[in-house]
């Protein structure tokens, strides 16, 4: 039977492939809907009840689109829904902030330099304030503020900045920044399961009944629909950000998280404009790159800790500290990694530590041994290019060093 780790490492790997491709499939149904029903016009032809319709062209064929605010006189048989895209993108992104996050929560969601509490608690929070984003978000979009879209938007600008600033008091950076991701996406997913389908459902049952359906729920729907695709795009880079040290592991990354989201609002309002055929307003594009430079200043402050938390070793990090080939291996770690994995690199072109992991001492090494033992143990992905000739005996060492602690 294959190591754990390796198993572990695949299922990570496919949750995370699957939440990709289910997140392309949403993503894409929602810039299409959006860009489509911004382009609707009115035509003399339009059938009784229609609101719209488009032409369009793709694929060598035509398509004629129309679009009906409450329902028309009959429906087919067959009706396409809109929404395991969005179902299969949250429970996949979930699994995998379960995989990594929760189960890693050691390393990867609670730096004890910050705050040392228990995993458990740590993991309640989390969950905690992803359920309270919606129900927040939900009783505003209900309240009298909710008839005002641009003091709406402000409102939740400000809720956002500050669950940023929060995360970042309570997790690592990394673990702060990817939360962004989950708070935001959580309530977009939840929008659609939770008031946009049933909105939809609603009018389908009224129309088969013979009743009337109330517009009032498609313009809730488009509502919702609309708050999803300007948050769409910020959703994106948080998902990336746990790639790049200087989005997440910087004193001031929960500023960086709230700049991103003006950042994807001026950039979707472009879009949206040129769909609506409103004009180009390409001053957008402007203040994009003035948030964006701004927040590449922001990024050069002064680093946050290492993610390996260099001065308190996590309770996960204990076996491997007391395994006897602990000592070999913290030597070889140190002598092949630690020249680019330290908070000064000293090999050519190397800047900034590898997405912040910093293994030049012996705590920070035990808190990363399953990273190490995967990344060059059991496969040959560092150093890269083997730049320092780290040797078949020293990766057999590391395996046996990590199975040793792990208990294997």
């Amino acid at each position: 039977m294959p190591d754990y780790a390796i198993a572990y490492e695949w299922l990570m790997f496919a949750v995370r492939w699957l939440h990709v491709i289910t997140a392309i499939a949403w993503i894409g149904s929602s810039f299409y809907f959006i860009a489509l029903d911004l382009g609707l016009r009115k035509t003399p032809s339009l059938p009784p009840l229609a609101h719209g319709e488009e032409w369009q062209v793709h694929g060598g064929g035509f398509y004629h689109i129309q679009k009906y605010l409450v329902a028309p006189d009959f429906l087919p048989e067959h009706l396409t829904w809109f929404k395991w895209e969005s179902y299969w993108t949250w429970l996949s992104g979930f699994m995998l902030m379960a995989l990594i996050y929760y189960v890693g929560a050691d390393i990867y969601l609670i730096d004890r330099n910050v705050l040392d509490v228990p995993n458990w608690a740590a993991i309640l929070v989390s969950m905690g304030s992803i359920v309270l984003g919606f129900v927040v978000y939900n009783r505003l979009c209900k309240s009298p503020l909710g008839e005002s879209q641009n003091g709406l938007m402000l409102v939740l600008f400000v809720i956002l900045t500050a669950m940023a600033w929060g995360y970042t008091q309570l997790f690592t950076g990394r673990a702060a920044m990817l939360h962004m991701g989950a708070f935001t996406a959580s309530i977009m997913a939840a929008n659609v399961a939770m008031i946009i389908i049933p909105n939809q459902k609603i009018v389908v049952a009224d129309l088969k009944a013979g009743r009337v359906p109330d517009a009032k729920y498609g313009k809730i729907a488009k509502q919702r629909s609309l708050h999803n695709n300007y948050l769409t795009l910020p959703v994106i880079f948080f998902m990336l950000s746990s790639h790049y040290p200087l989005a997440f592991a910087t004193q001031w990354n929960w500023i960086i998280a709230s700049l991103i989201f003006l950042v994807g609002v001026v950039i979707r309002h472009y879009f949206n404009t040129r769909h609506a055929r409103k004009g180009n307003p390409h001053w957008t594009w402007a203040v994009a790159v003035v948030l964006f430079l701004i927040i590449a200043w922001l990024s050069t402050a002064p680093k946050l800790p290492g993610s390996a938390g260099e001065e308190v070793a996590s309770r996960a990090a204990e076996p491997f500290l007391a395994a006897s080939h602990f000592a070999e291996a913290s030597l070889t770690v140190q002598t092949r990694c630690a020249m680019c994995h330290t908070a000064e690199p000293v090999w050519p072109g190397i800047y900034e530590a590898p997405k912040n992991v910093i293994l030049d001492n012996d705590i920070a090494v035990a808190n990363h041994a399953r990273d190490i033992a995967i990344q060059a143990g059991y496969s040959h992905a560092m150093p890269p290019g083997n730049a320092t000739e780290m040797t078949t005996e020293e990766r057999a060492l590391l395996v046996e060093w990590f199975r040793e602690g792990s208990g294997q």
